[in-house]
């Protein structure tokens, strides 16, 4: 059963767990289990997905329950006045605040995306990062003599594929888990000695404007296990 943080009759709020997929994916054929799938079969209705999270990416999703409240649901977002935050456990002491303006070319996929314009100029992406604590272990890990990790906060002003992915590896601060843009020593180090082996990266709050009554709606999730154990082994403020 999935979490369900707020429902009404125009939209559902749920926590997506960690390696799911949001929706059906030529990428990932062999996937049967979808959250897309799961809620409807939950709530006993279809669901319109009106943003996305990766599939190893836990946390907040928004969907809505018709075809027009998704439309003003995805013109929020287009106009970002949806607000999005998210926790993660990057490499290495992070600066204690950041403002990443760092424009990304769109990834794509060869399967999904092998009819899209591949000469598409790089977009704007905009990530706002917080520190929240610090974690040293004396543990050699690569070339490095003790194994450092950061705590940060995270709010995208911009909603780019992979951008929060891509932007804290380009600090070089990747988050621990990321396979295609990380620090696979620090992944190995994460999964051996930290006993974690996902994407460190959840969307813990949502904030945006209730498409019909107007009124500010404001969803947050708890971190899975895993993850909370993870931020556990930094030291209280």
């Amino acid at each position: 059963m999935l979490n369900i943080l707020y429902q009404d009759e125009d939209i559902v709020v749920v926590h997506k767990p960690a390696n799911m997929l949001v929706h059906k994916s030529m990428i990932d054929r062999h996937e049967t289990e979808f959250l897309m799938k799961i809620l409807r079969d939950q709530i006993g209705q279809y669901v319109y997905p009106v943003h996305r999270l990766d599939k190893p990416t836990s946390g907040v999703i928004l969907f809505a329950l018709s075809s027009d409240i998704a439309r003003v649901l995805a013109q929020q977002f287009e106009e970002h006045t949806i607000q999005k935050e998210y926790h993660a456990v990057v490499r290495g002491f992070a600066p204690e605040s950041a403002f990443i303006d760092y424009a990304l070319k769109e990834k794509l996929d060869p399967i999904a995306d092998k009819k899209a314009n591949k000469n598409k100029k790089a977009q704007d992406a905009q990530t706002q990062m917080l520190k929240l604590g610090e974690l040293a272990l004396p543990i050699p890990v690569g070339r490095y003599p003790g194994a450092r990790f950061s705590l940060v906060k995270l709010f995208p002003k911009t909603g780019r594929k992979h951008q929060l992915r891509r932007h804290m590896a380009h600090i070089r601060h990747p988050i621990i888990g990321d396979t295609t843009h990380g620090d696979g020593k620090q992944n190995r180090f994460a999964r051996d000695v930290l006993h974690f082996s996902k994407l460190a990266l959840c969307a813990t709050k949502l904030s945006f404007v209730h498409p019909t009554s107007a009124k500010p709606i404001v969803c947050e999730t708890a971190f899975e296990d895993d993850f909370q154990a993870l931020v556990d082994r930094f030291p209280k403020a």
